[in-house]
């Protein structure tokens, strides 16, 4: 196997590995993963990339190659083909194809047993990915559109393509959802491109940060902190936040001011209402809350200018979407849902007016009332 490089955890024979490539019959040129099953069966997902093949050695029972199964099933589909290999390097030797699905149910496993995964395709790796960007961007072989674009100038795709992914999860259409995703994820990793070429962080930068960010603000789940709850959680994140950016030496910003006042306004109303809410800003039951809706109505009916209605009426949204929140439904989503019934039930309207020959503009309201009613019987 002089042409084969291992990636191995310390502790697995590679004469083991080399006996299990041979009964095998493969002779792989490049590199190669050498798991060990105990730690992947415990593992939540596989650590190592999908672009090369993997052996995982020690297979002690059905009950290690389930976990083994629960941590590949991330990111490998159900009917993967793998193969395991019993009793490597001895007469005994025996190779067993089947699909990732059914390894734990094999009767010939034993702690001689190993799993060959087969590379799942350069492709689906976030290393490949980082590689073309890189070459879209390179000034010699590159696009001319990738070579141009900035931090400033990708803004408005950024956006975008997060509003898609939004309209594609409301429809649940997961498909879509997948397509959306990868253009999202294409952004990021256009910005992480152009900030390593400015010296400013790499991809590596921003995975390090997030891994440390996440574990440290759930010590809950990675140490030995309790917590009461959702509630509990969402106010040691606060705290522990608020620590990092003391270590950081960055000025504090209150609780509020963290939050990105770019985000659309009930989802911004919302997040001031549910961080005032962490702190006990908050009435202690919902009567109040239906109460206020009532006092800014009647502000609005006696406001006595424009300008003053304006802001009654935005006085009047803030207080409908805290009901909202009492309730425990997200605000936007809620709109967004209520607005896409709209826009359906009056494309209903507009298409059966065509159909009879009629035009909107010659229907009375309650014709249009009549075809509303029939839309809503068809939802």
């Amino acid at each position: 196997m002089t042409n084969l490089h291992y990636n191995h955890q310390p502790g697995i024979s590679l004469a083991t590995a080399d006996a299990a490539l041979k009964a095998l019959g493969i002779n792989p040129i490049g590199a190669i993963t050498l798991v060990d099953a105990s730690t992947l069966s415990q593992a939540f997902a596989p650590w190592f990339s999908p672009s090369y093949p993997a052996l995982i050695a020690r297979i002690s029972g059905a009950e290690t190659a389930a976990g083994i199964r629960r941590a590949l099933r991330v990111t490998y589909p159900a009917e993967f083909a793998v193969r395991l290999v019993h009793n490597p390097g001895t007469q005994q030797a025996l190779v067993e194809d089947l699909p990732l699905d059914a390894i734990d149910r094999s009767p010939r496993l034993g702690a001689d047993s190993l799993l060959y995964l087969p590379a799942l395709g350069a492709e689906t790796s976030l290393e490949f990915f980082q590689e073309v960007i890189a070459h879209l961007r390179d000034p010699q072989t590159g696009c001319p559109w990738d070579k141009e674009q900035t931090h400033a100038s990708l803004r408005q795709y950024l956006l975008e393509e997060t509003y898609e992914t939004l309209e594609a999860l409301d429809d649940g259409n997961m498909s879509k959802v997948r397509e959306e995703l990868g253009d999202l994820l294409l952004q990021i990793v256009l910005h992480a491109q152009i900030a390593t070429e400015a010296g400013a962080f790499t991809m590596a930068d921003i995975l390090q940060g997030i891994n440390t960010k996440i574990i440290h603000r759930h010590p809950h789940v990675f140490g030995d902190v309790e917590v009461a709850g959702v509630g509990g959680v969402l106010r040691n994140w606060e705290r522990l936040k608020a620590e990092e950016r003391a270590s950081n030496g960055e000025k504090e910003k209150g609780l509020l001011g963290s939050v990105p006042r770019i985000l659309a306004a009930l989802a911004l109303a919302q997040e001031y209402q549910d961080r005032a809410a962490r702190v006990g800003f908050d009435w202690s039951e919902i009567d109040p809350v239906r109460a206020k809706i009532l006092e800014e109505l009647q502000e609005v009916d006696t406001a006595e200018s424009e300008a003053e209605r304006a802001k009654e009426l935005g006085d009047l949204l803030f207080a409908v979407v805290n009901l909202v929140r009492w309730y425990k439904v997200d605000a936007e989503t809620a709109l967004r849902e209520t607005s896409n019934r709209f826009r359906r039930r009056f494309e209903y309207i507009e298409t059966t007016a065509r159909k009879q020959g009629r035009s909107l503009s010659d229907m009375t309201l309650a014709d249009m009332d009549v075809l509303w009613e029939e839309a809503k019987k068809l939802e």
